[in-house]
Protein backbone atom coordinates (compact mmCIF):
# COMPACT_ATOMS: atom_id res chain seq x y z
CA UNK A 1 0.00 0.00 0.00
CA UNK A 2 1.39 3.54 -0.07
CA UNK A 3 3.07 6.46 1.98
CA UNK A 4 1.06 8.48 4.14
CA UNK A 5 1.70 12.10 3.28
CA UNK A 6 0.37 15.48 5.24
CA UNK A 7 1.85 17.65 2.79
CA UNK A 8 -1.02 19.67 1.02
CA UNK A 9 0.68 21.32 -2.04
CA UNK A 10 0.08 18.56 -4.65
CA UNK A 11 1.09 18.10 -7.85
CA UNK A 12 2.81 15.23 -10.28
CA UNK A 13 0.47 11.97 -9.88
CA UNK A 14 1.44 8.79 -9.43
CA UNK A 15 2.03 7.80 -13.06
CA UNK A 16 -0.91 6.45 -14.59
CA UNK A 17 -3.07 5.33 -11.77
CA UNK A 18 -3.03 6.96 -8.60
CA UNK A 19 -3.02 10.21 -8.63
CA UNK A 20 -1.68 14.04 -8.06
CA UNK A 21 0.18 13.56 -4.68
CA UNK A 22 3.59 14.87 -4.77
CA UNK A 23 5.42 13.23 -1.58
CA UNK A 24 8.29 16.15 -1.90
CA UNK A 25 6.84 18.94 -3.16
CA UNK A 26 6.38 22.00 -0.50
CA UNK A 27 2.90 22.47 1.26
CA UNK A 28 0.58 25.33 0.24
CA UNK A 29 1.23 27.95 2.75
CA UNK A 30 4.35 28.62 2.89
CA UNK A 31 6.18 31.21 0.29
CA UNK A 32 8.64 29.00 -1.48
CA UNK A 33 5.56 28.03 -3.19
CA UNK A 34 5.96 30.57 -5.22
CA UNK A 35 9.15 32.84 -4.69
CA UNK A 36 12.36 32.69 -6.96
CA UNK A 37 15.66 33.32 -6.17
CA UNK A 38 15.68 36.87 -7.05
CA UNK A 39 13.07 38.08 -5.17
CA UNK A 40 13.76 40.21 -2.24
CA UNK A 41 13.53 39.19 1.13
CA UNK A 42 10.34 42.18 1.19
CA UNK A 43 8.90 41.00 -1.25
CA UNK A 44 8.94 36.97 0.06
CA UNK A 45 7.39 38.41 3.58
CA UNK A 46 4.81 39.90 1.62
CA UNK A 47 4.22 37.26 -0.57
CA UNK A 48 4.16 34.85 2.78
CA UNK A 49 1.41 37.25 4.50
CA UNK A 50 -0.67 37.01 1.44
CA UNK A 51 -0.65 33.33 0.99
CA UNK A 52 -1.12 32.95 4.96
CA UNK A 53 -4.46 35.67 4.53
CA UNK A 54 -8.18 34.16 5.14
CA UNK A 55 -9.87 36.01 2.10
CA UNK A 56 -9.90 32.99 -0.06
CA UNK A 57 -13.15 30.43 -0.38
CA UNK A 58 -13.34 27.97 2.02
CA UNK A 59 -13.55 23.59 1.76
CA UNK A 60 -17.34 24.27 1.87
CA UNK A 61 -16.96 26.93 -1.00
CA UNK A 62 -15.31 23.86 -3.54
CA UNK A 63 -17.81 21.81 -2.39
CA UNK A 64 -20.92 23.73 -2.83
CA UNK A 65 -19.84 25.06 -6.07
CA UNK A 66 -19.80 28.88 -5.20
CA UNK A 67 -16.89 30.01 -6.80
CA UNK A 68 -17.94 32.09 -8.83
CA UNK A 69 -18.03 35.17 -6.31
CA UNK A 70 -14.62 36.58 -7.26
CA UNK A 71 -15.47 39.89 -4.97
CA UNK A 72 -15.01 37.35 -2.05
CA UNK A 73 -11.56 37.55 -1.84
CA UNK A 74 -8.66 40.19 -3.21
CA UNK A 75 -8.23 40.32 -6.75
CA UNK A 76 -5.39 38.50 -8.47
CA UNK A 77 -3.12 40.37 -10.01
CA UNK A 78 -0.53 37.64 -11.47
CA UNK A 79 -1.00 35.87 -15.09
CA UNK A 80 -2.77 32.51 -15.48
CA UNK A 81 -0.85 31.99 -18.45
CA UNK A 82 2.88 31.06 -18.15
CA UNK A 83 5.30 33.62 -20.38
CA UNK A 84 8.37 32.30 -21.16
CA UNK A 85 10.70 32.02 -18.48
CA UNK A 86 7.84 32.84 -15.77
CA UNK A 87 6.85 31.03 -12.77
CA UNK A 88 2.81 31.43 -12.05
CA UNK A 89 1.83 32.76 -8.82
CA UNK A 90 -0.47 30.52 -7.20
CA UNK A 91 -3.92 32.24 -7.55
CA UNK A 92 -6.24 32.81 -4.52
CA UNK A 93 -8.79 29.92 -5.47
CA UNK A 94 -5.70 27.43 -4.96
CA UNK A 95 -4.95 28.77 -1.26
CA UNK A 96 -6.90 26.15 1.01
CA UNK A 97 -6.27 24.50 4.06
CA UNK A 98 -6.65 20.63 4.49
CA UNK A 99 -9.32 19.37 7.08
CA UNK A 100 -8.05 16.13 8.76
CA UNK A 101 -10.79 13.58 9.37
CA UNK A 102 -11.39 12.72 12.85
CA UNK A 103 -10.44 9.17 12.45
CA UNK A 104 -7.00 10.02 10.50
CA UNK A 105 -4.89 8.84 13.77
CA UNK A 106 -6.72 5.64 14.56
CA UNK A 107 -6.16 4.44 10.44
CA UNK A 108 -2.29 5.65 10.88
CA UNK A 109 -1.67 3.32 14.33
CA UNK A 110 -4.15 0.04 12.19
CA UNK A 111 -1.88 0.48 9.44
CA UNK A 112 1.23 0.45 11.15
CA UNK A 113 0.38 -2.63 13.03
CA UNK A 114 -0.35 -4.45 9.99
CA UNK A 115 3.43 -3.48 8.42
CA UNK A 116 0.97 -1.51 5.55
CA UNK A 117 2.27 1.45 3.88
CA UNK A 118 -1.03 3.37 2.74
CA UNK A 119 -2.15 6.66 1.56
CA UNK A 120 -4.73 9.73 1.29
CA UNK A 121 -4.15 9.74 -2.40
CA UNK A 122 -4.11 13.31 -3.03
CA UNK A 123 -3.16 15.02 0.24
CA UNK A 124 -4.44 18.33 -1.14
CA UNK A 125 -8.29 17.03 -2.24
CA UNK A 126 -10.61 18.88 -0.48
CA UNK A 127 -12.59 15.68 0.79
CA UNK A 128 -8.84 14.59 2.59
CA UNK A 129 -11.22 14.45 6.11
CA UNK A 130 -13.77 11.85 4.46
CA UNK A 131 -10.95 10.22 3.03
CA UNK A 132 -9.60 9.18 6.03
CA UNK A 133 -12.72 8.27 7.81
CA UNK A 134 -15.17 11.32 7.88
CA UNK A 135 -18.35 11.50 7.73
CA UNK A 136 -19.07 15.04 7.21
CA UNK A 137 -21.15 13.79 3.89
CA UNK A 138 -22.35 10.49 5.74
CA UNK A 139 -19.75 8.67 3.96
CA UNK A 140 -16.19 7.24 5.15
CA UNK A 141 -13.66 6.65 2.30
CA UNK A 142 -10.36 5.87 2.08
CA UNK A 143 -8.01 5.34 -0.68
CA UNK A 144 -5.23 3.00 -0.04
CA UNK A 145 -1.96 2.24 -2.59
CA UNK A 146 -0.79 -1.39 -3.28
CA UNK A 147 2.34 -2.61 -4.43
CA UNK A 148 4.63 -0.12 -2.78
CA UNK A 149 5.97 3.24 -3.22
CA UNK A 150 7.65 3.00 -6.08
CA UNK A 151 7.04 3.03 -10.01
CA UNK A 152 8.69 1.43 -12.91
CA UNK A 153 8.04 4.45 -14.93
CA UNK A 154 8.62 7.99 -15.08
CA UNK A 155 5.79 10.43 -15.87
CA UNK A 156 7.09 14.65 -16.75
CA UNK A 157 4.05 15.29 -14.18
CA UNK A 158 4.53 13.19 -11.08
CA UNK A 159 7.62 12.85 -8.42
CA UNK A 160 7.10 9.75 -7.68
CA UNK A 161 10.54 7.32 -7.00
CA UNK A 162 10.88 5.13 -10.09
CA UNK A 163 13.31 2.45 -10.37
CA UNK A 164 13.23 -0.66 -13.22
CA UNK A 165 13.23 -2.96 -10.66
CA UNK A 166 11.35 -1.96 -7.60
CA UNK A 167 10.69 -4.42 -4.73
CA UNK A 168 9.10 -7.81 -4.59
CA UNK A 169 5.46 -7.79 -3.90
CA UNK A 170 4.16 -8.70 -0.21
CA UNK A 171 2.19 -11.78 -0.91
CA UNK A 172 0.18 -10.83 2.31
CA UNK A 173 -0.82 -7.10 1.36
CA UNK A 174 -4.15 -8.19 0.00
CA UNK A 175 -5.11 -10.29 3.10
CA UNK A 176 -3.80 -7.28 5.34
CA UNK A 177 -5.49 -4.58 3.37
CA UNK A 178 -8.86 -6.20 3.43
CA UNK A 179 -8.09 -7.04 7.18
CA UNK A 180 -7.23 -3.28 7.51
CA UNK A 181 -9.92 -1.94 5.63
CA UNK A 182 -13.05 -4.20 7.28
CA UNK A 183 -11.74 -2.73 10.72
CA UNK A 184 -12.21 0.47 9.88
CA UNK A 185 -16.13 0.36 8.62
CA UNK A 186 -15.67 2.09 5.63
CA UNK A 187 -18.74 2.48 3.00
CA UNK A 188 -15.77 3.07 -0.02
CA UNK A 189 -12.97 2.45 -0.12
CA UNK A 190 -10.58 3.20 -3.72
CA UNK A 191 -7.38 1.11 -4.28
CA UNK A 192 -4.84 2.12 -6.38
CA UNK A 193 -1.09 1.86 -7.33
CA UNK A 194 2.11 2.24 -8.87
CA UNK A 195 2.66 1.05 -12.27
CA UNK A 196 4.67 -2.18 -11.93
CA UNK A 197 6.44 -3.23 -15.44
CA UNK A 198 8.19 -5.59 -13.62
CA UNK A 199 6.05 -8.00 -12.91
CA UNK A 200 4.57 -10.51 -15.78
CA UNK A 201 0.91 -9.24 -15.17
CA UNK A 202 1.82 -5.73 -13.95
CA UNK A 203 0.36 -6.39 -10.61
CA UNK A 204 -3.46 -7.64 -11.64
CA UNK A 205 -3.47 -10.83 -9.71
CA UNK A 206 -2.61 -8.99 -6.60
CA UNK A 207 -5.07 -6.28 -7.38
CA UNK A 208 -8.03 -8.45 -8.01
CA UNK A 209 -7.07 -11.13 -4.74
CA UNK A 210 -7.51 -7.52 -2.71
CA UNK A 211 -10.29 -7.08 -3.67
CA UNK A 212 -12.18 -10.77 -3.54
CA UNK A 213 -10.27 -10.87 0.14
CA UNK A 214 -12.25 -7.22 1.07
CA UNK A 215 -15.47 -8.21 -0.61
CA UNK A 216 -14.99 -11.69 1.52
CA UNK A 217 -15.06 -9.72 4.78
CA UNK A 218 -17.69 -7.38 3.78
CA UNK A 219 -19.86 -7.61 0.71
CA UNK A 220 -21.66 -4.14 1.17
CA UNK A 221 -18.16 -1.99 1.10
CA UNK A 222 -18.18 -0.10 -2.54
CA UNK A 223 -14.83 -0.98 -4.14
CA UNK A 224 -13.24 1.46 -7.13
CA UNK A 225 -9.24 0.35 -8.61
CA UNK A 226 -7.72 3.10 -10.31
CA UNK A 227 -5.20 0.73 -12.08
CA UNK A 228 -2.19 1.45 -14.46
CA UNK A 229 -2.42 0.09 -18.01
CA UNK A 230 -1.01 -3.06 -18.08
CA UNK A 231 0.94 -2.38 -20.91
CA UNK A 232 -2.20 -2.88 -22.64
CA UNK A 233 -2.75 -6.51 -21.76
CA UNK A 234 -6.58 -6.77 -21.78
CA UNK A 235 -6.42 -10.34 -20.06
CA UNK A 236 -4.76 -8.63 -17.01
CA UNK A 237 -7.58 -5.94 -17.33
CA UNK A 238 -9.97 -8.58 -17.34
CA UNK A 239 -9.06 -9.75 -14.25
CA UNK A 240 -9.88 -6.74 -12.27
CA UNK A 241 -13.00 -6.01 -13.90
CA UNK A 242 -14.38 -9.53 -12.96
CA UNK A 243 -12.55 -9.50 -9.20
CA UNK A 244 -16.18 -8.14 -7.72
CA UNK A 245 -14.93 -4.21 -8.19
CA UNK A 246 -17.91 -1.62 -8.40
CA UNK A 247 -15.93 1.17 -10.57
CA UNK A 248 -13.32 0.33 -12.55
CA UNK A 249 -11.08 3.72 -13.05
CA UNK A 250 -7.57 4.47 -15.27
CA UNK A 251 -6.46 8.04 -16.02
CA UNK A 252 -5.77 8.98 -19.47
CA UNK A 253 -4.07 12.35 -17.37
CA UNK A 254 -4.09 15.17 -20.54
CA UNK A 255 -5.05 15.58 -23.37
CA UNK A 256 -4.78 13.02 -26.54
CA UNK A 257 -2.23 15.81 -28.03
CA UNK A 258 -0.38 15.92 -25.10
CA UNK A 259 0.52 12.58 -24.08
CA UNK A 260 3.51 12.25 -25.06
CA UNK A 261 5.07 15.42 -23.77
CA UNK A 262 3.35 14.54 -20.47
CA UNK A 263 3.31 10.93 -19.75
CA UNK A 264 6.42 8.07 -19.98
CA UNK A 265 6.70 7.25 -23.67
CA UNK A 266 5.01 3.67 -22.41
CA UNK A 267 1.74 5.04 -21.57
CA UNK A 268 -0.83 6.54 -24.99
CA UNK A 269 -4.64 7.82 -25.32
CA UNK A 270 -5.49 4.61 -27.16
CA UNK A 271 -3.77 2.28 -24.82
CA UNK A 272 -5.20 3.78 -21.60
CA UNK A 273 -8.54 3.82 -23.87
CA UNK A 274 -8.35 0.02 -25.08
CA UNK A 275 -8.31 -0.04 -20.84
CA UNK A 276 -11.44 1.57 -20.15
CA UNK A 277 -13.71 0.03 -22.92
CA UNK A 278 -12.47 -3.57 -22.12
CA UNK A 279 -13.27 -3.20 -18.53
CA UNK A 280 -16.67 -1.66 -19.58
CA UNK A 281 -16.82 -5.05 -22.47
CA UNK A 282 -16.22 -8.23 -19.71
CA UNK A 283 -18.36 -6.17 -16.95
CA UNK A 284 -21.21 -4.03 -18.23
CA UNK A 285 -22.30 -3.30 -14.96
CA UNK A 286 -19.39 -1.58 -13.69
CA UNK A 287 -18.94 2.13 -13.70
CA UNK A 288 -15.87 3.03 -15.71
CA UNK A 289 -14.11 6.47 -14.56
CA UNK A 290 -10.85 8.63 -15.83
CA UNK A 291 -9.08 12.14 -14.76
CA UNK A 292 -7.93 14.79 -16.88
CA UNK A 293 -5.18 16.81 -15.70
CA UNK A 294 -6.10 20.75 -17.17
CA UNK A 295 -3.02 23.54 -17.05
CA UNK A 296 -0.91 22.02 -19.10
CA UNK A 297 -1.28 24.04 -22.38
CA UNK A 298 -4.28 21.88 -23.76
CA UNK A 299 -6.34 23.87 -25.49
CA UNK A 300 -10.47 24.14 -25.38
CA UNK A 301 -10.96 22.19 -28.50
CA UNK A 302 -8.39 19.51 -27.79
CA UNK A 303 -10.36 19.39 -23.90
CA UNK A 304 -13.53 19.00 -25.97
CA UNK A 305 -12.29 16.35 -28.37
CA UNK A 306 -10.88 14.10 -25.56
CA UNK A 307 -14.01 14.12 -23.32
CA UNK A 308 -16.14 13.21 -26.48
CA UNK A 309 -13.69 10.43 -27.03
CA UNK A 310 -14.13 9.37 -23.77
CA UNK A 311 -17.79 9.64 -23.91
CA UNK A 312 -17.85 7.40 -26.97
CA UNK A 313 -15.54 4.78 -25.38
CA UNK A 314 -18.40 4.65 -22.79
CA UNK A 315 -16.85 6.22 -19.89
CA UNK A 316 -19.23 7.13 -17.21
CA UNK A 317 -17.34 9.61 -15.03
CA UNK A 318 -15.12 12.16 -15.37
CA UNK A 319 -13.09 14.83 -13.11
CA UNK A 320 -10.88 17.73 -14.30
CA UNK A 321 -8.38 19.30 -11.78
CA UNK A 322 -5.64 21.90 -12.11
CA UNK A 323 -2.18 20.56 -12.67
CA UNK A 324 0.30 21.36 -9.71
CA UNK A 325 3.94 21.26 -10.89
CA UNK A 326 5.49 19.00 -7.58
CA UNK A 327 9.54 19.91 -8.00
CA UNK A 328 11.37 22.11 -10.31
CA UNK A 329 12.72 18.79 -12.56
CA UNK A 330 9.16 18.61 -13.30
CA UNK A 331 6.64 20.03 -15.89
CA UNK A 332 6.26 23.58 -15.21
CA UNK A 333 2.13 24.80 -15.00
CA UNK A 334 1.29 26.89 -18.50
CA UNK A 335 -1.93 28.07 -16.89
CA UNK A 336 -4.11 28.02 -13.77
CA UNK A 337 -7.20 27.41 -15.16
CA UNK A 338 -10.10 29.80 -12.82
CA UNK A 339 -13.31 28.06 -11.45
CA UNK A 340 -15.60 29.42 -13.76
CA UNK A 341 -13.97 27.65 -16.80
CA UNK A 342 -14.19 24.55 -14.42
CA UNK A 343 -17.59 25.29 -13.94
CA UNK A 344 -17.68 25.10 -18.04
CA UNK A 345 -16.55 21.85 -18.26
CA UNK A 346 -18.36 20.30 -15.63
CA UNK A 347 -21.63 21.32 -17.82
CA UNK A 348 -19.90 20.26 -20.79
CA UNK A 349 -19.51 17.09 -19.20
CA UNK A 350 -22.83 16.59 -17.76
CA UNK A 351 -24.50 17.44 -21.34
CA UNK A 352 -22.41 14.74 -23.15
CA UNK A 353 -23.93 12.34 -20.98
CA UNK A 354 -21.02 11.45 -18.53
CA UNK A 355 -23.12 10.08 -14.96
CA UNK A 356 -21.06 12.39 -13.26
CA UNK A 357 -18.43 14.87 -13.90
CA UNK A 358 -16.56 16.13 -11.07
CA UNK A 359 -14.76 19.55 -12.49
CA UNK A 360 -12.43 22.45 -10.22
CA UNK A 361 -9.21 23.25 -9.19
CA UNK A 362 -9.22 21.13 -6.34
CA UNK A 363 -10.42 18.45 -7.86
CA UNK A 364 -8.48 15.00 -7.93
CA UNK A 365 -9.32 11.70 -9.17
CA UNK A 366 -10.81 9.88 -6.33
CA UNK A 367 -12.72 13.52 -5.12
CA UNK A 368 -15.93 12.33 -3.16
CA UNK A 369 -15.60 9.20 -4.57
CA UNK A 370 -17.85 7.54 -2.05
CA UNK A 371 -20.44 10.27 -1.78
CA UNK A 372 -21.38 10.75 -5.58
CA UNK A 373 -21.43 6.85 -6.04
CA UNK A 374 -23.46 6.23 -2.95
CA UNK A 375 -25.60 8.76 -3.89
CA UNK A 376 -26.06 7.62 -7.85
CA UNK A 377 -27.07 4.37 -6.01
CA UNK A 378 -29.70 5.68 -4.23
CA UNK A 379 -30.89 7.59 -6.97
CA UNK A 380 -31.05 4.75 -8.98
CA UNK A 381 -32.85 2.63 -6.97
CA UNK A 382 -35.61 5.33 -6.02
CA UNK A 383 -36.25 5.63 -9.87
CA UNK A 384 -36.40 1.33 -9.82
CA UNK A 385 -38.33 1.49 -6.91
CA UNK A 386 -40.74 4.30 -8.42
CA UNK A 387 -41.60 2.66 -11.24
CA UNK A 388 -42.30 -1.14 -9.88
CA UNK A 389 -44.73 0.86 -8.18
CA UNK A 390 -46.08 2.69 -11.35
CA UNK A 391 -46.57 -0.95 -12.61
CA UNK A 392 -48.30 -2.01 -9.87
CA UNK A 393 -50.66 0.70 -9.57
Amino acid sequence: MALLKQSCCVAGRFSTNHRWLSPRSTPLGYSSCLSTAARSSADREDMKKELQSQDGPGLQDFISGELSERSKWAEYRGNLKRQKGERLRLPPWLKTEIPIGKNYNRLKNTLRELNLHTVCEEARCPNIGECWGGGEHGTATATIMLMGDTCTRGCRFCSVKTARRPPPLDPDEPYNTAKAIAAWGLDYVVLTSVDRDDIADGGAEHFAKTVSSLKERNSHILVECLTPDFRGDLAAVEKIALSGLDVYAHNVETVRELQRYVRDPRANFDQSLSVLKHAKKVKPSVLTKTSIMLGLGESDQQITSTMAELREAGVDCLTLGQYMQPTKRHLKVEEYIPPEKFAHWEKVGADMGFVYTASGPLVRSSYKAGEFFLKNLLKKRKEEISAAEGDVS
